[in-house]
């Protein structure tokens, strides 16, 4: 038989839409949350798991986070994930920034002897001035060198304060020694990020083993042979003039998508990937956040409104004295006819009030 882009688009959706569980075996099953510090009007960790979690709350993941025995770290980008996840891409080396250095030695030595510390400490510790970010702001030194060294598996967040990560010191075990073990990690590593993303298009799976380098800078020079085994090894068919990539032991589904209303996150799997988006729904989504007001087209945090397996517009929450507002959008200007949808929608809204805890 063969397999269309519509087989695809469902698999997308039904294979990630799992029956909603308990918060650790939803993010063991995910294997990767990505995470967001942008609250619109949650964050997108949060708006994630809304949709797999049993009567999840927004900030149940920070709550929470002690017991349940998953990380913060930086995978194809930063985000949570279960211990045995991350023990593949660890210890890192080969990074192009260092940790050592008598600053670095001496901040460790100041987080062994505490159980955990917050960034403030630190600075009025050492006072070490500011940096440049990523975005091209200011942050404390100390802070920047905290991220550091938590990347390079020094340190790891033990918790969250008021969503500001407290660091704790760590050390992770060596690495497999020979080639063969060296091998098997790498391929492993890459099986999670397909089946974080799957189905994924031939130039998303090639993306996607590329930026395994910052998750384990160790192993870049094994990802070009990598993706070459794994075109071998993982479930494969080609639709709509694309080659896909699945796992291998994963069938696509033959039950239908369920009739909910949903509001993903920028961030969920099933939208992540923007240009199988397209590929799969036929017009084009764009995270807006950090886009210049006038040059918006569907807003600062549009939300992909899926029903269905079908993305057929966008909405924009928020909260104004204690009410939820919903800014819409369709791609077809108008909403779907009948009160099927309308009743679905406005279950979903009520889902969304209850997760931010409105009456």
């Amino acid at each position: 038989m063969s397999i269309t882009v519509a087989d695809l688009r469902q698999f997308a959706v039904t294979r990630t839409l799992f029956p909603p569980t308990t918060l650790k075996r939803a993010i063991d099953k995910m294997k990767f949350v990505q995470a967001d510090p942008i609250r619109a009007p949650a964050r997108a960790q949060d708006l994630t798991l809304r949709h797999r979690v049993k009567g999840y709350r927004a900030g149940d993941l920070e709550r929470r986070y002690v017991e349940l025995g998953v990380e913060e770290d930086f995978f194809v980008n930063y985000g949570f994930l279960p211990r045995a996840v991350q023990k593949l891409m660890h210890p890192r080396s080969g990074a192009s920034v260092s940790v050592r250095g008598r600053r670095a030695e001496e901040l460790l030595a100041f987080v062994r002897a505490r159980e955990s510390v917050h960034p403030r400490e630190v600075d009025d510790r050492f006072s070490h001035g500011s940096v440049t970010n990523y975005w091209g702001g200011s942050s404390t030194a100390t802070t920047h060198l905290l991220n550091r060294m938590h990347y390079h598996g020094v340190l790891r967040v033990a918790r969250r304060s008021g969503g500001i990560r407290l660091y704790a010191a760590h050390v992770h075990p060596p690495g497999p020694a020979d080639a063969a073990g060296r091998r098997a990690q790498v391929d492993a590593l890459v099986d999670v990020a397909v089946q974080v993303y799957a189905p994924v298009p031939a130039a998303t799976l090639a993306w996607l083993v590329n930026r395994l380098r910052y998750a384990a800078p160790q192993w870049t020079s094994e990802l070009p042979r990598a993706l070459t085994r794994a075109k071998e090894r993982l479930s494969h068919a080609h639709a709509g003039g694309i080659d896909w990539y699945w796992p291998t032991l994963e069938c696509l589904p033959e039950r239908a998508p369920d009739d909910l209303v949903r509001l993903l996150a920028p961030f969920d799997p099933i939208v992540w990937d923007r240009r199988r988006f397209e590929v799969l729904w036929g017009w084009a989504y764009r995270f807006e956040a950090y886009t210049p007001s006038p040059r918006r087209k569907l807003g600062y945090y549009a939300l992909p409104l899926l029903w269905y397996d079908s993305v057929i517009g966008w909405g924009n929450l928020s909260v104004a004295n204690g009410e939820l507002r919903a800014d819409l959008g369709y791609v077809g200007r108008h909403p779907p006819r009948g009160r099927p949808f309308a009743r679905a929608l406005a279950a979903e809204l009520d889902r969304v009030r209850a997760f931010l805890g409105l009456s």
